[in-house]
């Protein structure tokens, strides 16, 4: 049983690496040898799981939250080997497109996926919110909404409680949380807005451009997650299973990040 569940395990992660179906998956298994060779099958020997089982048990990961678990489990991991530090967190989301079609057995377009708008386009979808690491840029706190949330309504979910320091883009400007940081002695690191029929100043600017070289760790982040695994459109239909992927995509994003350092310990 021990065995079948690590190997059940081991082609989940493949699906999140190389974005499969479960069709996809289950194909996949019986074509590359190098994949039936990570997850210690083989042809002739071992039954290969077909794309039902693959998807019961996805379905367990996503009726028990026990993806969530697997991205604790890999922080832990993470901060025990001196990877994942404190001090400071970067606040930042990614939109993840949906589907907008309405050819479906409802006849509409998915409920709980709404609009928003990024500069002057407008995306059909969810947003992924991450709180990162500021000094390592791995993901330490993550969650998703339906795409019109606005980035700043999550902001303190992100943040962790003896967090010295917030850094983050305009998005999450306020003048309230800002005095309440300052307050507490927490370094405010959020870029600064320019006011309506003003322009920043050259102190401003400067500021800005140093604390945003901080900021953009979290893009590296981002682009493993949307470039390398290919997790650029939402699979399923509802929040609650595209939030279960994010939470493991998050996680192996975290180990792919520092899998040399983690290789050669």
């Amino acid at each position: 049983a021990a065995f079948q569940l690590a190997v059940m395990l081991r082609i989940y992660c493949l699906q999140q690496w190389y974005n499969l179906s479960d069709p996809g998956a289950e194909e996949a298994l019986y074509d590359i040898q190098s994949m039936r060779a990570f997850c210690g099958l083989e042809l002739g020997r071992d039954a290969i799981p077909d794309e039902t089982t693959i998807l019961n048990f996805r379905h367990l990961l996503e009726r028990h939250e026990l993806t969530k678990a697997i991205f604790a489990a890999v922080s832990e991991h993470l901060a025990a080997k001196g990877e994942l530090l404190r001090g400071g967190t970067i606040v930042d989301a990614t939109l993840i497109a949906a589907s907008p079609s309405t050819k479906n057995k409802e006849g509409r377009r998915d409920p709980e996926m709404s609009q928003s708008k990024k500069g002057n386009q407008w995306y059909f979808g969810m947003k992924a919110h991450v709180g990162v690491d500021a000094e390592s840029g791995l993901v330490h706190t993550a969650g998703v909404t339906t795409g019109k949330v606005h980035d700043a309504k999550v902001m303190d979910r992100l943040i962790r409680e003896d967090d010295e320091a917030v850094y983050g883009d305009k998005a999450y400007a306020s003048e309230a949380k800002k005095r309440a940081a300052e307050d507490a002695g927490v370094l405010w690191a959020v870029k600064e807005k320019a006011k309506p029929g003003r322009d920043l100043t050259q102190r401003q600017r400067a500021r800005n451009r140093r604390f945003g070289r901080v900021r953009a760790k979290v893009e590296h982040i981002f682009r493993i997650v949307k470039c390398q695994f290919g997790y650029r459109k939402v699979r399923y239909r509802g929040i609650a299973k595209n939030g279960a992927q994010v939470f493991t995509l998050f996680a192996l994003a975290n180990l792919y990040l520092v899998r040399g350092r983690l290789a050669s310990a």
